[in-house]
């Protein structure tokens, strides 16, 4: 049971990932949203190799994503004053009205959505799916 439970979610992604980068500029990608994502979150002055583990991805990959942002200018890069020789990162005002026009993009999708979903039984495997997410986060460290 706990595979189709998965399996459920894993087309769930790629049905979402399809929605929101139909919505995000050329160039950009799901991960590089999440990344925005992450620093509304969990705040700026993120240092990479901290996202890249968050991630779980190879400081390499998080390295070219956050240059790929920078470069768009929608994240900047900043000197990290706990470390002279790393860096962190800081959502600019373009990387944060991108994320908002983006989340405003998919509410026509989402509401549709919610019109064939019974919102109560939603609300209702919200908790379920948030301590699956937590217990799977935890059992990564």
């Amino acid at each position: 049971m706990l595979f189709e439970v998965f399996k459920e979610i894993g087309i769930i992604e790629q049905l979402s990932r399809a929605q929101l980068e139909a919505r995000l500029p050329d160039g950009l990608i799901a991960p590089h949203f999440a990344v925005l994502n992450h620093l509304i979150n969990r705040g700026d002055g993120a240092v990479p190799i901290d996202m890249a583990r968050a991630f779980q991805v190879p400081k390499t990959s998080m390295t070219h994503t956050l240059k790929g942002l920078a470069a768009k200018g929608y994240v900047a890069f900043r000197d990290n004053p706990k470390d002279g020789r790393s860096k962190t990162v800081w959502l600019t005002q373009k990387g944060r009205d991108l994320r908002e026009r983006t989340i405003r993009d998919l509410a026509p999708v989402f509401g549709d959505l919610m019109g064939e979903i019974d919102h109560e039984a939603l609300i209702g495997i919200l908790p379920t799916l948030v301590r699956l997410r937590e217990v799977m986060d935890a059992a990564r460290d």
